[in-house]
């Protein structure tokens, strides 16, 4: 049985030294690493050696009882949280740590989210019971009061009776308090239990589908780091989980011959520089040589495509730690890496799976300029950057061709250092990063056409666009409401590739555009003298003409934001908020503590946990999560601020240019629909 488990939690809950226990007890490892000693299996960048925190979502393969564990250390500082993301969707099931000191932390808050929103079943360890001021019962209570009421210690309440024959699964025994509380979640279990109708085995398949439905969250406890625990964890969580791959294997229908299917989780690069793509096998087999699909653009690019790609896959590899296995085929349940794909991105399908990628929660909320020494070419600079965007998408690099100028967007400041360390140690690259910004981006409140005619000598191309207000979130999107009488198919096809080919600067700070509907009214070209390129001037003149008479309207990214802490500290809190220019729902209180949780600008809050921290005296807890994009607080000073000039963007013009007696001359955008030649 093929099973990915994920290890989970916020940062220094002993997640790392955990997953060493398991790789030593599952005989995968011949001795156990620690993170301080910086000899960690998982840990195998010198980056998270040094600074004794997972960077990079690392993985290891364990056998137990017949069963292969796929085993996922993900990161637990909030910086890395897409790395985290990115990882979630392949789990099985997911191990969150916490720590018999700290109990629920704000990350903890952010992670359990997660795994609710992609509905993975979760097991919890308290790590660390052997500290100073451990206290388990307090953080079984936090475990119910803060993220679930169904979390259920099975420490003592679950007992495994292994069998005198090999092979044979341990029998599983159910203290009655555990029975009456899987009884109080299902009516018919219910009757059951009154009844004493069930047996000690049916009662395990109980306790087993309720888990897996995320109806109940088993909970154990012991310290990684004595090794107290770990094998009961283990054993107990062999046998209460179960995925179905290969399940439906037959003599007649062996699960092999179904059309292969996988999710592409991560895009590394070997030493060598060669592009692996890691996907898990949802079902099929996969074999070397063989072809496989996948939605994307052959460029890499941002542009709309619905074409599916398919390439051969040339090599593929198990990865345990970073020692990588060539193997000439995989099943369905199995990790591996595969060569040969060039475009596949992380969050995609492929195969039968295959499909536009999914988004991802967590996103990036700053922005920073990247300085690179003048004597490294640009394109090789540029070409950098591209392969580490491959790698974490939620980078969103920007080449400004025009200004010589590259762009990021990052979680935080932690990330930024790692970057320069990966630039210099892995390609020998030093950069500096400007300080980080607010990635604030723009819209429009009402719709408006745009008309866009390029028509310099021998050239000629006239496109007419409608931009209207998109729903918040959902980007720049394109449709063609063109007659094909009007223009031909390539050409629109080529408007709509120009509208999404990447982000458009909006007219109050330069900011990207976002959350509009472009539509394609109409468009024209010249048999002779239209060429490569003109389409592409007309559509950003029609775009920019019609930003010019909209009402354009700024945006800012905020966070949700949950908090916890002592009833005493309301007021403050509530007006911290307050003054910070976010709202909140009424506050939920019990006689000792308060929760509060709202919606703020990011700009405002971003460091708001040391603050925090200082007058609660430690003792509150914050969780903030991507909030999306709402008007901006303080909109005139974030455009005076950065100073925008919407008339000297090199990028950008809202003049149309026309022809006359063999000589273009330019239309500025408040004539420019006037002189179109198709009104």
């Amino acid at each position: 049985m093929n099973k990915t488990i994920g290890m989970l939690a916020h940062v220094d809950a002993g997640k790392t030294t955990f997953a060493e226990q398991l790789l030593y007890h599952t005989h995968s490892i011949q001795s156990r690493g620690r993170v301080d000693h910086q000899d960690a299996f998982l840990d195998n960048h010198e980056i998270e050696r040094a600074r004794g925190i997972t960077v990079f979502a690392g993985q290891a393969v364990m056998t137990y009882k017949g069963s292969t564990y796929y085993l996922l250390d993900t990161p637990g500082h909030v910086d890395f949280s897409t790395e985290m993301e990115r990882a979630l969707r392949t789990m099985d099931y997911a191990v969150v740590l916490l720590s018999a000191v700290e109990g629920v932390e704000g990350h903890t808050e952010t992670v359990w989210q997660l795994l609710r929103r992609y509905g993975i079943p979760a097991f919890f360890f308290i790590n660390k019971t052997d500290r100073a001021g451990a206290d388990v019962a307090r953080v079984m209570g936090e475990i119910r009061s803060l993220l679930t009421e169904d979390a259920v210690d099975l420490t003592e309440t679950l007992t495994l009776i292994p069998h005198d024959e090999e092979g044979t699964e341990a029998s599983v025994r159910l203290d009655d308090s555990l029975k009456s509380f899987l009884a109080e979640r299902d009516e018919q279990l219910l009757e059951d239990y009154l009844e004493d109708a069930l047996t000690p085995e049916q009662w395990a398949s109980v306790l087993i589908r309720m888990i897996r439905d995320g109806h109940v969250y088993p909970c154990l406890h012991g310290s990684a780091l004595l090794d107290i625990g770990v094998t009961d964890f283990l054993a107990k969580f062999d046998r209460l989980t179960v995925t179905d791959y290969g399940q439906n294997d037959t003599a007649d229908e062996p699960a092999s011959q179904e059309a292969f299917a996988g999710y592409v989780y991560k895009i590394g690069h070997d030493g060598n520089g060669t592009r692996l793509t890691y996907i898990k096998a949802l079902k099929g087999a996969l074999g070397v040589r063989e072809f496989v699909s996948y939605a994307g653009s052959p460029s890499g690019e941002e542009a709309a495509s619905e074409a599916v790609i398919t390439e051969r896959v040339t090599g593929i590899r198990l990865y345990s730690g970073d020692r990588p296995t060539q193997v000439e085929g995989v099943r369905a349940g199995e990790l591996f890496a595969v060569t040969g794909l060039s475009a596949a991105q992380a969050g995609a399908g492929v195969g039968e799976q295959h499909g536009e990628p999914m988004p991802f929660e967590m996103t990036p909320t700053l922005t920073v300029s990247v300085d690179f020494p003048r004597e490294l070419p640009p394109r090789e600079v540029l070409r950098t950057f591209r392969m580490l965007e491959a790698e974490d998408p939620a980078l969103g690099v920007i080449w400004e061709e025009e200004l010589q100028q590259l762009h990021i967007r990052v979680m935080g400041a932690i990330q930024l250092e790692v970057l320069t360390s990966v630039l210099a140690e892995r390609f020998g690259m030093n950069v500096v990063f400007g300080a980080p910004e607010i990635l604030y981006r723009e819209t429009i409140a009402s719709p408006v056409t745009g008309y866009g005619h390029f028509e310099p000598l021998r050239h000629y191309a006239e496109v007419h666009l409608r931009l209207e207000p998109g729903e918040r979130g959902s980007g720049v999107v394109f449709e063609d409401a063109c007659h094909a009488d009007e223009l031909s198919v390539g050409y629109r096809n080529l408007v709509g590739q120009h509208v999404l080919e990447h982000e458009h600067h909006g007219l109050l700070t330069g900011s990207p555009l976002t959350d509009v509907k472009v539509t394609l009214l109409i468009g024209r070209a010249h048999n002779k003298h239209t060429h490569g390129g003109d389409f592409r001037e007309a559509t950003f003149r029609a775009l920019r003409q019609g930003l010019e008479q909209a009402e354009n309207i700024l945006l800012e990214p905020c966070y949700r934001f949950r908090i916890r802490m002592e009833l005493e500290h309301i007021g403050r809190v509530m007006t911290d908020v307050q003054q910070a220019h976010g709202t909140f729902d009424p506050p939920e209180t019990s006689e000792t503590h308060l929760l509060l949780t709202g919606i703020v600008p990011a700009a405002t809050f971003m460091n708001y946990a040391v603050e925090m921290a200082s007058y609660t005296r430690g003792r509150g807890m914050l969780s903030l999560s991507y909030g999306g994009y709402l008007p901006c607080h303080n909109t005139e000073e974030v455009i005076q601020r950065r100073g925008y000039d919407k008339n000297a963007d090199p990028l950008y013009t809202s003049s149309s240019i026309f022809c006359a007696k063999g000589a273009g001359y330019s239309v500025p955008w408040d004539e420019a629909e006037a002189a179109m030649h198709l009104l």
